[in-house]
């Protein structure tokens, strides 16, 4: 292990040097000794100083991966059942564990992998090349691990489809690990029962951090119209209508996640105060506030406007004009949900995007609650793109 040592140029790996976990191209000076691209390799800084051990990728802007910071540490299956210990005892101590994010890369020390816990099944998302060669060392300690605990997992399924995966020169791949097993899979969250496709599903099947923002909707929500736009398979919906509201309305382009929506629905009982719409939210805000519709709750979670700092300045054109158009269909004294889950929407940005929004439908808002991702998501400080979920409750009052 270790046998090419990579040496930083003068004056960079200053982001590695306060935590960060990443080495990028332009930041090498030289790569000496003999390597394979996902081998782990030592990293130096320019004067030889040890600044850690990670994988090497040099198809990729992101090098070197940082694993290890020790110069004593071996790299190997007990090193991998380590890290996975730590992130279950983490999660057994923070969050309900029946569904949750087991391991969230970086912030897990565990850069480009991402496993998730739906009831018994198990969802990776490999990302990386050098994390790739490790991946099923990795789900079988998860497994050894969560039968300690008494939890047997029925099946694992492989959803590394990410495009990103392309930057690594890897293709791109969804598929069983191990024996085949139904892929739709049964999970309670809040109170609310979901059929999650893990197979064909966004993402991993079904985004697990929003569950504590979820639960804060419920008070909000007794006997109050409520309308969520970008709804997904309908869990701020479906948590609406689980807390009471009269009446839900659910919108989502993907017709596919209306449908699923749709039988989360009447898997909770909920058929008949909760109902979906496939729609183009941008489209559909206009045509309402045209027809003087006017909701108690107005819930905002769309998907990321963007994943690049270059598209950042269309992304906050787009993220003002739903806060806007969802806005003016809020009653005075009702409420406003609203999201970014782009990391790159910085939190002053998106509060100050919200405010512009709030002035252009002659609103005020109050601040109810402010979170981001659920701890099962980790925020490593000094892996700032572990954070990325923004969520704001306001009230919104007329103008006085």
């Amino acid at each position: 292990m270790g046998q090419a040592v990579v040496t930083l140029k003068k004056g960079e790996g200053r982001t590695l040097k306060a935590g960060g976990m990443w080495v990028f191209d332009n930041e090498i000076d030289s790569i000496m000794g003999s390597f394979d691209n996902g081998d782990v390799v030592e990293v130096h800084d320019f004067d030889g100083y040890f600044c850690g051990y990670g994988y090497i990728n040099t198809k990729s802007k992101i090098t070197v991966r940082i694993l290890a910071r020790k110069r004593d540490t071996v790299i190997d299956a007990a090193f991998m059942e380590q890290r996975v210990r730590d992130a279950w005892v983490y999660r057994k101590e923070t969050i309900d564990t029946s569904s949750c994010r087991l391991i969230f890369g970086e912030a897990d020390f565990l850069p480009g992998i991402v496993v998730d816990k739906f009831s018994d099944v198990l969802v990776v998302e490999s990302l990386a090349l050098g994390i790739d060669r490790w991946k099923i060392t990795i789900v079988d300690a998860l497994k050894k691990v969560l039968k300690e605990d008494g939890i047997t997992i029925r099946g694992v399924y492989e959803r590394s489809d990410a495009k990103v995966r392309l930057q690594e020169g890897m293709e791109r791949y969804k598929g069983f690990i191990g024996e085949p097993f139904d892929t739709k899979v049964e999970i309670e969250e809040n109170g609310v029962k979901y059929i999650v496709d893990v197979e064909d599903g966004q993402k991993t099947g079904f985004f697990l951090d929003q569950k504590n923002n979820r639960a804060a909707i419920h008070r909000i929500c007794k006997g109050k119209k409520v309308l969520d736009c970008f709804t997904h398979t309908g869990s701020f919906a479906l948590n609406a209508g689980i807390a009471g509201a009269k009446s839900v309305l659910g919108v989502d382009a993907s017709q596919l996640a209306v449908d699923q929506a749709s039988e989360n629905a009447k898997l909770n009982g909920l058929e008949e105060s909760v109902h979906f719409q496939c729609a183009d939210v941008f489209e559909l805000l206009p045509e309402l506030e045209a027809k003087g519709e006017q909701y108690d709750v107005v819930i905002l979670d769309p998907p990321a406007f963007t994943k690049s700092r270059s598209s950042v300045k269309n992304a906050v054109k787009g993220y003002r004009e739903i806060n806007l158009r969802g806005l003016k269909l809020v009653k005075n004294g009702g409420y406003l949900v609203t999201c970014s889950c782009s990391h790159f929407m910085e939190p002053e940005l998106f509060a100050k995007t919200i405010r512009e929004a709030a002035n252009g439908a002659h609103k005020r808002l109050r601040q109810v609650e402010f979170s981001t991702q659920g701890c099962d998501h980790p925020i490593l400080w000094a892996a700032d793109r572990s954070y990325y979920l923004k969520f704001y409750i306001f009230q919104v009052c007329e103008d006085r």
